[in-house]
């Protein structure tokens, strides 16, 4: 047992996540939204692979440049005789004659760390700033400082992915590079000058023979202009995300919030019009969940709408049937003081009686037909076998009568499952042989047959030798309220909600109930026969 609830446990668990994977809905949210995510991903890795491709290859070019003018210093700057040294002078002169791109800048360095020459001042290149008149302060320009902030802001997001070899290569400061160098190693990388600002730098040891004299260092300058630039290239693929986002948060504004909305102001007009009509809106165009939630919404919509219809019809049917039991007892009540003898009075009290019992009756039935849904709608759906519900509900009669006419219960199935619940399902059986005891003679037989119909439904049959049914009441004695009394049974004996309690209950089940006419081989009616049909249970 506990087995077996495991595994259809883990049946549904399998269902709904292949309901997931396969719904259309989710597809659609995944492919928008991962749309936007994707073109931007695309192209910062682009951006990004752009990028360091550029600064390697300057720092490559830096590199080679740098240990060329090394080795032209080696071989025209530096003497050995008394001691390795670098002549100050030739190394100035050697450095004006190169010609250097003009975004780079080149200084030579002799072995106690101190300047000997640079390009820049070489050829009388200075850094200008223009200065305001005296008194005034430089106009901001909003352009330049709100890209100067974004542009703060990104390097300050990029540097939570840096290396801890990328933070200490910014770190680094020009004394500790020179000394590197002058200690024998070539250092290259990207260092951060005291303004703040990114230079690409190699630092070259110069090195006559083996003993180091002095170092070049190069530099380029043009780092944040390139980062610059390819931020600015990275702006049209932000902005294709965003219009993506924007476009695919309109269409699944169109497609789910605005269906869904228009869901939520009909429920909300349907809590508002107390009672009246309101037509919830179409979506049976849609194959996805919101298709299926709009339909469901208008059945359940429609279901309320009928069962309120029910439930005022049943009052009034109520109402009509309680009335006439009240009129009679009335009636009798006021004749009652002005009977004349005690036959009088002995009948006038017996209507009473009855009308009385009558209205107990129908009171008992009423308050069981109301409690009905609430009854369905809290007990367990489980496993229920037929066989053994119709062996045991017949035995249970046996017991109980000793008179005719006799119930055989006759079936070939040894089971029959089905799912529902075994009460109700035991009362629409009880209420079917109770209206065929009524209608049988003392001498009959009721004959109960149980039968596999097709893979899917079972079907139960009653039975009776009674009059039958007249052939225009077969649908009609399913009616609340409506009895067909067999010739001699006592007025009232019947609430006539017999009949429309095994309806409701077997609806509930997925099932039906008809009613039809047995007839003989000359086309006499021999009785009448009433079918139950309930979906077979599915098997394991």
């Amino acid at each position: 047992m506990v087995l077996g609830t495991v595994t259809r446990k883990a049946s549904r668990t399998l269902r709904s996540v292949r309901g997931i994977s396969f719904s259309r809905l989710a597809w659609i949210i995944l492919a928008a939204n991962g749309l936007a995510l994707l073109v931007l991903v695309i192209g910062m890795m682009a951006v990004s692979e752009t990028r360091r491709g550029l600064v390697n290859a300057k720092i490559e070019a830096l590199r080679v440049q740098g240990e060329l003018i090394a080795n032209v210093m080696a071989e025209g700057a530096a003497e050995s005789d008394p001691s390795p040294r670098l002549i100050d002078g030739d190394a100035r002169l050697i450095l004006r004659d190169l010609y250097l791109p003009d975004d780079v800048r080149a200084r030579i360095y002799n072995k106690a760390g101190l300047p000997v020459a640079d390009s820049h001042l070489l050829a009388d290149r200075f850094d200008v700033t223009v200065l305001p008149p005296p008194g005034e302060t430089l106009p901001g320009d909003f352009a330049e400082d709100a890209r100067s902030l974004l542009s703060r802001l990104m390097d300050g997001f990029g540097g939570l992915f840096r290396t801890q070899a990328e933070r200490d290569a910014l770190d680094r400061t020009l004394d500790a590079e020179i000394s590197a160098a002058i200690a024998g190693d070539t250092i290259a990388g990207v260092r951060r000058q005291p303004d703040g600002s990114r230079v690409v730098s190699v630092t070259v040891p110069i090195q006559p023979v083996r003993a180091v004299v002095g170092v070049v260092m190069l530099e380029s300058f043009d780092l944040d202009q390139i980062i610059a630039d390819e931020r600015r290239a990275l702006f049209p693929f932000i902005l294709m995300a965003a219009l993506v986002s924007i476009l695919t948060s309109l269409t699944l504004t169109v497609f789910i919030a605005r269906p869904i909305r228009r869901l939520a102001k009909a429920a909300r007009r349907v809590r508002q019009a107390k009672g009246r009509r309101v037509e919830m809106p179409s979506l049976s165009g849609r194959k996805d969940e919101i298709g299926e939630l709009g339909e469901a919404m208008r059945e359940m919509t429609a279901a309320l709408y009928d069962r309120v219809d029910a439930i005022e019809q049943f009052a009034a049917d109520v109402a009509h049937e309680l009335k006439n039991p009240l009129t009679s007892i009335r009636s009798a009540a006021e004749v009652l003081p002005k009977a004349k003898t005690g036959e009088q009075r002995d009948r006038l009290l017996d209507v009473i009686a009855s009308d009385v019992r009558r209205m107990d009756r129908l009171i008992t039935d009423i308050s069981r037909a109301s409690r009905l849904d609430a009854e369905l709608s809290r007990e367990d759906v489980g496993v229920v076998d037929l066989v053994q519900l119709l062996n045991d509900t017949v035995s249970s009669y046996e017991t109980a009568r000793s008179e005719s006419p006799l119930l055989v219960f006759e079936s070939s199935l040894a089971e029959a499952f089905v799912d529902g619940r075994a009460a109700p399902i035991g009362q629409v059986i009880r209420n079917l042989i109770d209206n065929a005891l009524t209608f049988s003679p003392p001498d009959g037989s009721i004959r109960i047959n149980l039968l596999l119909v097709d893979t899917s439904m079972l079907e139960i049959t009653i039975d009776d030798e009674g009059p039958g049914i007249p052939p225009d009441n077969l649908e009609t004695i399913f009616r609340r309220f409506y009895t067909e009394r067999p010739e001699g049974a006592a007025f009232g004996s019947h609430s006539g909600l017999g009949l429309a309690i095994a309806r409701q209950i077997v609806s509930v089940h997925g099932g039906d109930v008809r009613a039809e006419n047995r007839a003989g081989e000359d086309g006499t009616i021999t009785g009448a026969r009433f079918v139950i049909t309930l979906p077979r249970a599915a098997q394991n």
